[in-house]
């Protein structure tokens, strides 16, 4: 089997090192090349035609999001952002998914000796990820047209949940920011580092009529807002009288995610039931899959993201396989699909 080629993209020489170390490790990857800079980069990328790039997101000479940029533009590849746990890092990490990168992880800290098996395995398991899945070059992404509010329905008596994975954010991005500004209350569990989703909220509140924010316990759902899951944290909906309630919780992971999209779809289905509509989006593995069927075997009107438009086809596709869909439909078509779906 051909192994994948990496290229690893850094100004520290230590942790292109690290990064060398952990991912020549593997039996299926290939570190063909390292570079301290992306003008480097772009010369290691003519010379090795490599199937990945992991990139520093911050870096001299150029910064990482403008060598992205135009690496989407003139050559768009499989890149896996390695980035900084800290507000400035998840800002930038942020924009570099916009721009086109498939995924990120954490930039590895100097001392892992406790740690060093599982961050080697993450690395390693996204970049097989970005190796299969679909780049498109930034000029030929999807136009989201705005959803119009369809009339007919009491929007406090319907209930939206979303959930994704790789390739989420930006769908999400996408999908909220066309949602005008009465829709119902909208639950999102998206798997994010708890030091990237409160970030990711705010900056999806900027380009979205709705108002997005961090689930906080207790919060009642309320109409035109959408409610990000906290990373490291579970997001459940429950009926308190006559509203639906966000209640967070720090129980094991499910599907190795926390916050998991199961959780969320499952406790959607008990509180909500029919009153529901579900769509799972991107994201590699199962979850999700099985709360879906859940909320449709309860009433729901459930969509899943089709294959052509999604970054991975894992969870959507796995909930396709298990019947949990009503529909399966492009990105550009999710949001008023919703809509139409509360009126059922």
């Amino acid at each position: 089997m051909r192994r994948i080629r990496v290229l690893v993209v850094d100004d520290s020489a230590l942790i292109r090192q690290l990064l060398t170390r952990m991912l020549s490790e593997a039996h299926d990857i290939e570190v063909v090349g390292t570079a301290g800079d992306p003008y480097a980069a772009r010369d290691k990328i003519k010379a090795l035609s490599p199937d990945v790039i992991t990139l520093d997101v911050e870096m001299p000479r150029m910064d990482g999001l403008t060598f992205l940029e135009n690496l989407m533009r003139l050559r768009p590849m499989p890149v896996v952002m390695v980035s900084s746990l800290t507000q400035r890092g998840a800002e930038v990490t942020l924009q570099a998914l916009e721009l086109g990168a498939i995924d990120f992880v954490p930039k590895p800290q100097t001392d892992l000796a406790s740690t060093f098996h599982s961050y080697a395995e993450e690395i390693r398991d996204k970049v097989r990820l970005a190796a299969r899945s679909r780049v498109r070059p930034l000029a030929s992404r999807p136009v989201m047209a705005p959803a119009t509010r369809l009339r007919g329905f009491t929007s406090s008596r319907r209930l939206f949940a979303i959930g994704a994975s790789t390739g989420g954010t930006e769908a999400l991005r996408q999908l909220l920011s066309t949602f005008p500004a009465d829709t119902p209350p909208i639950v999102v569990a998206q798997h994010i580092p708890a030091a990237f989703s409160g970030p990711f909220a705010q900056r999806v509140d900027k380009l979205s009529a709705l108002n997005v924010m961090e689930a906080v316990d207790g919060a009642p759902l309320l109409d035109g807002h959408a409610y990000i899951a906290p990373g490291g944290r579970h997001l459940r909906v429950r009926r308190d009288g006559a509203h639906w309630v966000c209640r967070l919780g720090d129980d094991d992971p499910v599907n190795r995610h926390r916050p998991s999209v199961d959780v969320l779809f499952h406790s959607v289905a008990e509180a909500a039931g029919s009153a529901a509509v579900g769509a799972l989006l991107t994201g590699m593995g199962d979850d999700g899959a099985r709360g879906l069927l859940a909320m449709r075997e309860a009433g729901a009107y459930t969509i899943a993201q089709d294959e052509a438009t999604s970054v991975v086809w894992g969870m959507p596709g796995a909930a396709v396989k298990l019947g949990a869909a009503c529909d399966v439909l492009g990105l550009g078509h999710v949001a008023a699909a919703m809509l139409n779906g509360a009126r059922r």
